[in-house]
């Protein structure tokens, strides 16, 4: 079988590096010349609305699927007519808009913090009047790794923060004082079948997610899992997906989810019994699902900008490298590494130092 990917980048790369190994091929649109996953899949140069493109995606494979949810949901609609694509273009729509996001979930009633549409500076002006500082302004569209956002700390603030929404649709959100940011990620079938993996904590520095740590038996499992539910039950979900979390004075209040394989869960590759990647490709074909079961104690590192000398990377225990092929450049994810053991002294002392390594390439 044949899979098609909207995008060619890592989340693609490793989609493809899962998906050999179960007999399947792949093909990508993506309009870069230099996609991390050029070299494991039949490339399609072009831009995701092409319809010559698209066509010819729908013809070579047998499903569609995405690995960023900033491909127009007018071009999974379109695929749709000619073939199978998980997950929904639905899904892809409410992902790409923070505001409708916001609404979603307070129609499925997952607590988020206090949000307020904004149109322009007067809108601005009266919404933080309710919101209060500190807050956040976000473009309503295309932001991703802290890009669309302004922190705002007091009234001096304003004028800058709008200007530079550039006019665009945007929402102003309360900034709460959280106890950690975490994540969780689910599978599902078209049948229903669901598997859950166990929750990520996650640390970001300027937007981008640094570190990701597998918690087992965390306290808020059950809570983070009710809330992922009733996101893919009413969407009627097929696919993997990823719900970002606030833990506040031991509640969660959903942030965003990600209709797709999650940064957060690269530690699943050596970490848990079946990848979150397998586990997509398993659930967009109707396989059944992986075991999620933590392997020991796992955790990620992002390489952000600049890559560490592999063999430094590798000098440190149980620890295990991939990397992109991506040109380095600032800001840029080139890559990441993951640590597995069985002892929880080794592993933290193994993050401690994948994590200072890491800072010291940052570009």
């Amino acid at each position: 079988m044949k899979i098609g990917i909207l995008g060619g980048g890592q989340l693609a790369r490793m989609l493809a590096l899962a998906g050999y190994p179960l007999g399947l091929d792949f093909a990508i649109i993506d309009p870069s010349n230099d996609a991390g996953a050029i070299g494991l899949a039949n490339h399609l140069h072009g831009a995701y609305d092409d319809e010559s493109l698209l066509h010819e995606l729908a013809q070579q494979t047998d499903i569609v699927t995405y690995e960023f949810e900033n491909v127009p949901a007018s071009v999974a609609q379109l695929l749709a007519q000619h073939t199978q694509i998980a997950p929904c273009a639905r899904a892809l729509a409410i992902a790409q808009d923070r505001l409708i996001e916001k609404k979603f979930f307070h129609d499925l009633n997952i607590p988020t913090t206090n949000f307020a549409a904004v149109n322009s500076l007067d809108d601005l002006e009266q919404a933080i009047k309710t919101i209060g500082f500190s807050a956040i302004l976000k473009s309503c569209r295309m932001g991703y790794d802290g890009k669309g956002q302004v922190l705002l700390h007091g009234p001096e603030d304003l004028v800058s923060a709008w200007n530079s929404m550039r006019n665009s649709p945007s929402i102003v959100e309360g900034f709460v004082p959280h106890t950690r940011e975490i994540s969780i990620i689910a599978a599902r079938r078209p049948n229903g079948e669901t598997v859950f993996y166990p929750l990520s904590e996650n640390s970001h520095s300027q937007g981008i997610l640094r570190v990701s740590r597998c918690c087992i038996d965390d306290p808020k499992q059950h809570e983070a899992e009710q809330y992922l539910a009733r996101i893919m039950e009413e969407l009627d979900y097929v696919g993997t997906i990823a719900l970002e979390l606030f833990e506040v004075q031991g509640q969660l209040l959903a942030n965003e989810f990600a209709p797709r394989v999650h940064n957060s869960g690269h530690w699943t590759i050596e970490g848990a019994e079946t990848s979150q990647f397998e586990n997509h490709l398993r659930a967009i074909l109707d396989w059944p699902l992986g075991s999620t079961q933590a392997k020991g104690y796992s955790g990620m590192v992002n390489f952000i900008g600049g890559l560490p000398p592999t063999e430094q990377v590798l000098a440190i225990k149980n620890t295990h490298q991939h990397l992109y092929a991506k040109q380095p450049r600032p800001g840029r994810k080139v890559g990441h590494a993951t640590i597995r053991t069985d002892d929880p002294e080794l592993f933290e002392s193994s993050l401690k130092k994948l994590t200072q390594l890491a800072e010291q390439n940052i570009a």
